[in-house]
């Protein structure tokens, strides 16, 4: 079983939706004792890194995902949800993060040329930089889903792959059983639920 966390931020059904098409069972819950019992986490996420932290912490699942990660469990946080994984987001201030994933979340605006629209929307192509069990049902080159503005930064030796948008901003990240995915798998077509299966076997 898979806990989808519900913390008042995500697209929580349609991505509860993707993983029964791949025949994984997913509970969307805010109930600590639930999330212990599941085998892996999901923590979605679409918004603003400053509002998203503080519902996570409010609502105690800041500290459950904390705890479940200090287990070994994996996690995989999607879109601002693999944004709160690192340490800090810089959204309008600065602000604190779970501590996961060691790196800042900061806008693709310091990056990326002049002329390219904001917020980075559409399909964009994935490069490796490791290997990764949740790329073993993927090719190098293969095409995911994203709408972002800010982008996980200063965490080299967590990213598994980049995309390319005017700059290489980093696409997932890991460190141990926690993953991020600043794409949406659930948006993203046969490939995106070829990566939920392969988080879903680990």
């Amino acid at each position: 079983m898979i806990a989808i966390i519900d913390y008042g931020v995500g697209n929580l059904f349609s991505l509860k939706s993707s993983l029964r098409e791949i025949g994984a069972e997913a509970v969307v819950t805010a109930d600590e004792k639930v999330i212990a019992g599941c085998d892996r986490i999901i923590l979605p996420g679409v918004g603003a890194f400053e509002d998203a932290a503080r519902k996570l912490r409010e609502s105690g699942m800041a500290d459950v995902v904390k705890k479940e990660a200090a287990g070994g469990k994996p996690i995989m946080g999607i879109c601002l949800g693999m944004q709160l994984m690192f340490d800090k987001g810089y959204e309008y201030g600065e602000h604190e993060g779970l501590g996961l994933i060691h790196g800042n979340v900061r806008p693709i605006s310091d990056v990326i040329p002049e002329g390219y629209k904001i917020p980075h929307i559409g399909w964009n192509l994935l490069k490796f930089r490791k290997e990764s069990p949740l790329f073993k049902y993927i090719e190098e080159g293969d095409y995911v889903y994203f709408v972002h503005s800010y982008y996980a930064a200063d965490c080299d030796d967590a990213v598994l792959s980049v995309t390319e948008y005017g700059a290489e901003l980093t696409a997932a990240a890991a460190n141990g059983s926690v993953y991020g995915c600043q794409f949406h798998p659930e948006k993203s077509g046969k490939v995106g639920m070829k990566i939920l299966k392969a988080f879903v076997e680990l």
